[in-house]
């Protein structure tokens, strides 16, 4: 079935290319999940005019942004010369949650749907993601920012339309307590804070996210490569390196401070705070809580003998997919809607609309946008950050750890003991048996970890596992994972990527995955 359903794909696309303007035909398409209907005869050749009909689809987007793609999309129907028509069924679908049921179910996802960038890699190989074709990928590639082009792309073919360039981090900090002068040295402004009773909020401990900031400040890398399905194949890594130790040094100024504080959340200026380093997200908080004291700005640089580095950090995005489909000409019609949806018009809608920060390069000079101090300092921010691309799901876990071996180093041999223990951790995913790929163990806040440790299962029946009893917590919170990764993980629902497992009381428990298809139900077994 996965065989027919890549022929029926690269047949759709074939069309899609022309509707485009391309000549050359697709490699072929990875496979969904499940069987396809037969497609429709194909046309033989396309022009704008073939396209035109009426289309039922449906839309998946962010609850926030629901009635403006409502809107986009009757704008589309008004204004298109082609004769499309789409009656849109739009819902509320957040980026996460999208691409865990497209996952699940391909057929029943949404035609067009909007994923966080950190998905990406799940859903080409999922066969959940329509490559575009050649004139739409050369528009969208010369159209928008580089980082958020190679985001959307593997083996470099693009198979996603950029939504957004603003998922990174930087700097808001209280303009009442930290000098302008003092902005562009850590050293300073832990001393600021130290000087005035204040924190530093950076989520160091529990964060591979901002702990890679340090890194690619000393211009170390960790680049995944994927094959053409989007599986992980290998990885250049740099974080244990001469320039990886001077990164470590870096950090320990910022967590040896009694005011520093691991945390990414801007409520903290409510409570002691004079600088956290988050994202755009946090903007509304952090101004109804310092008001003409709010400060936005890109990150420091620290000092490391008597050398300069500035922070980097990751810049990340939102996408948007179209799902393969079995009618080439529904498929072309799509493209057409998804490449409306995220271009220069609807990308500065959404920005009037509810502050998302563009991809598009025109929409990035625009004045209103340079006049938002959040993205503004993003963008600030955006010229030493590395594009967060494809990266396996254990690595966050691997490199989270990197932040507590750190803080507790007492010298530098600790520190290098803190990168060797990163860099045996990254080796060892290249190394894994089939068999360890392939177990499921739980982790959580559980047994006095934070996330960072995997329990095992053991098979106990068919499609049933289980594992050693556990002492567990009223209020602790678990997940069952696969392969030591959060690629494939169950939550409470039963769905892949579904929420945590609370649990209700104390006790000692043998925690069951059953799975069924799909779905994967978790019980906790009192003993």
């Amino acid at each position: 079935m996965k065989k027919a359903l890549a022929m029926l794909l690269a047949l759709a696309m074939v069309f899609a290319l022309a509707a485009c303007g391309g000549s050359t035909a697709p490699a072929e398409q990875p496979a969904a999940d499940k069987p396809a209907e037969q497609p429709a005869e194909q046309p033989a050749a396309s022009t704008g005019g073939e396209l035109a009909g009426t289309y039922d689809i449906t839309v998946w987007c962010a609850d926030a942004i629901v009635d403006l793609t409502k809107k986009q999309i009757e704008d589309f129907n008004a204004s298109n010369e082609d004769g499309i028509v789409f009656n849109a069924t739009v819902e509320a679908v957040g980026e996460g949650d999208a691409a865990t049921q497209m996952i699940t179910d391909v057929e029943a996802g949404g035609d067009i749907f909007c994923f966080a960038q950190d998905q990406f890699a799940r859903l080409v190989q999922a066969g959940a993601l329509s490559k575009l074709g050649v004139q739409a990928s050369q528009t969208v590639s010369e159209a928008n920012d580089a980082g958020v082009v190679a985001a959307a792309s593997i083996g470099g073919e693009l198979y996603a339309y950029p939504l957004t360039s603003d998922n990174g981090y930087f700097m808001y900090y209280d303009k009442s307590v930290i000098p302008e002068e003092d902005l562009d040295s850590l050293e300073k402004l832990v001393a600021d804070c130290e000087a005035a009773g204040k924190y530093f909020a950076m989520e160091t401990d529990t964060s591979a996210w901002y702990i890679a900031s340090f890194f690619f400040g000393t211009g170390c890398v960790s680049e995944w490569e994927t094959d053409a399905d989007g599986a992980f194949v290998s990885v250049k890594d740099t974080f244990n390196s001469p320039e990886g130790l001077v990164a470590v040094k870096g950090m320990k100024k910022l967590v040896d401070s009694d005011y520093y504080l691991s945390s990414s959340d801007g409520a903290g200026f409510d409570s002691g705070c004079a600088i956290v380093v988050t994202g755009t997200w946090a903007y509304e908080t952090v101004k109804g809580i310092l008001g003409d004291n709010l400060g936005a700005t890109d990150l420091p640089s620290f000092e490391v003998d008597g050398k300069e580095y500035h922070m980097g950090s990751f810049n990340g995005c939102k996408l948007m997919g179209v799902k393969p489909q079995t009618d080439a000409v529904k498929a072309a019609a799509l493209h057409r809607l998804a490449q409306y949806l995220s271009g220069e018009k609807g990308q500065m809608e959404r920005f009037n609309a509810v502050a998302w920060g563009p991809s598009n390069l025109v929409d990035q000079a625009d004045p209103a946008v340079q006049a938002n101090p959040a993205l503004a300092a993003l963008l600030q921010q955006n010229q030493y950050s590395v594009p967060q691309g494809q990266i396996h799901g254990s690595w966050w876990d691997i490199a989270k750890v990197i932040g507590t071996d750190v803080e507790n180093a007492t010298d530098e041999a600790g520190l290098q003991a803190a990168l060797d223990n990163y860099y045996a951790s990254i080796s060892a995913l290249f190394n894994m048996s089939e068999e360890e790929k392939t177990a499921w163990s739980v982790i959580g806040g559980i047994c006095g970890t934070s996330w960072d440790t995997d329990f095992p299962m053991t098979a106990a029946g068919d499609n049933v596992f289980e594992s050693e009893v556990l002492e567990l917590k009223a209020g602790e919170e678990l997940k069952v994972r696969q392969g030591a990764s959060w690629d494939v993980n169950y939550g409470a629902d039963g769905t892949i990527g579904g929420p945590n497992v609370v649990v209700d009381a104390d006790g000692s428990y043998i925690v069951r995955l059953t799975i069924d298809g799909e779905v994967g139900t978790i019980e906790l077994i009192a003993q």
